[in-house]
């Protein structure tokens, strides 16, 4: 009975979504398509200033679905030495 748990356990565990801290980069704000509540996704499209890149989110729930904000975000890029 333990062992069918923990097996259980092991393919829920490996067929979970990966959740990571990056978040999907696009060129234009039409490009996003439907966005679920929590997700981030990041606009280059130059209107936010030098360094910094528009971070379009799924803020909340409405009776027309979820509802986008956004804020612009420092450009994190390939960490140098």
């Amino acid at each position: 009975m333990l062992l069918g748990r923990a097996v259980c356990l092991s393919l829920l565990i490996a067929t979970a979504p990966v959740v990571t801290a990056d978040a999907a980069t696009v060129g234009r704000e039409q490009d996003i398509g439907d966005l679920k509540l929590g997700q981030r996704v990041q606009v280059d499209d130059g209107t936010c200033p030098a360094g910094q890149v528009k971070e379009v989110r799924g803020a909340r729930m409405t009776d027309k679905g979820v509802a986008r904000t956004s804020t612009c975000v420092p450009r994190y890029g390939p960490k140098s030495k």
